[in-house]
């Protein structure tokens, strides 16, 4: 597989990032993987020449993080991969145990290390804002983080540009350690973050990943168990218009002989400002079949064709100003 440059940074990362939210215990949500099931897909991601993985502690409240370190560090060393985490959610019902205070992030960097069996990850991230924290509190945490060599990178997730820009103008203004990566929902249902995320992250040489390519499974035209039980995938997608894009992608991909879920991640990966775009898959055929996309080329008709019917629509990848605890962890956005 592909490498590509992290944008202004000397970091190397696959082409395609798989995103891990779907390994860890069907007890935390119906239609993520138990361990013995997640091992045969890691180790595929391996073989395809997947080296980007993205984590979080929240996801399965930290089983996750445990079965992909164990998992892949069995098989490769770790300079051989590219690992990221994040943190924000509330882990447990302590009120500390949340947010972007000093305290919740330096335990939360050091809770992630140890289950993941590493001494550092790539990226660090903050998983959304938080309008409870001073900035300048979380970015000097951050550097501090940097600093004692825990990560090598930090990066952010779901929020507003406007909070983006604030927190790195904090960072460098105090000459500390800045953002170089935003993670943020992007796909042909959803293309929100074009009007002043994207757009800062190409001015100031930020690295851009994008999760949920498929629009929580709305572009793969398939119906899975996540598709009955993730209750954002109604309350964000599938309205009349989403229907008739539907409609051009799976057009297209009869022409080009293939499944929707190609053409709609071989759009992503058309976007020259998409760094790498974060695939999450139930099913090795369906990781294969999500990799092949990088061999699908859209001609500009195409592309020009499933774009063309797109109008704005309300932001839905926002954060909470109060945050639930771990047992509302299904009602938080941007997952």
């Amino acid at each position: 597989m592909e490498t590509v440059s992290f944008e202004r940074t000397g970091l190397k990362v696959s082409r395609i990032c798989f995103g891990t939210m779907g390994v860890g215990s069907s007890a935390w949500k119906a239609w993520v993987l138990d361990e013995a099931d997640s091992v045969a897909l890691l180790k595929r991601c391996l073989d395809l020449g997947i080296t980007f993985f993205d984590m979080a502690d929240w996801y399965s409240t930290g089983i996750s993080e445990e079965i992909v370190g164990r998992t892949l560090l069995s098989m490769v060393p770790r300079e051989a991969l590219v690992l990221t985490t994040k943190a924000r959610y509330a882990m447990s019902d302590d009120p500390n145990d949340a947010g972007l205070s000093r305290k919740h992030l330096l335990a939360a960097m050091d809770n992630s290390l140890r289950r993941i069996g590493t001494d550092y990850v790539d990226v660090f991230m903050v998983h959304s804002f938080d309008a409870a924290t001073p900035i300048e509190e979380t970015m000097a945490t951050l550097h501090d983080i940097v600093k004692a060599g825990k990560a090598r990178y930090i990066g952010a997730s779901t929020m507003w540009a406007w909070q983006f820009a604030e927190m790195n103008a904090v960072a460098r203004e105090n000459g500390w350690t800045s953002f170089v990566n935003m993670q943020c929902q992007y796909n042909l249902l959803y293309r929100e973050e074009e009007r002043e995320m994207i757009p800062y992250c190409q001015d100031q040489g930020i690295a851009i990943t994008t999760f949920s390519p498929l629009a929580r499974g709305w572009l793969s035209g398939a119906a899975d168990v996540r598709a009955e039980t993730d209750q954002y995938r109604a309350r964000n997608y599938g309205d009349a218009l989403d229907l008739k894009i539907l409609e051009r992608v799976r057009a297209i991909a009869e022409k080009h002989g293939t499944n929707m879920a190609q053409v709609a991640i071989a759009w992503v990966l058309s976007r020259k400002a998409v760094c790498a775009p974060i695939v999450s898959v139930a099913t090795v055929g369906q990781l294969e079949s999500n990799v092949d996309a990088l061999n699908l080329e859209l001609e500009p008709e195409e592309l020009a064709s499933l774009e063309e019917m797109y109008r704005p629509r309300g932001v839905v990848n926002d954060y909470v100003k109060d945050l639930p605890r771990r047992h509302l962890g299904g009602l938080l956005p941007g997952v």
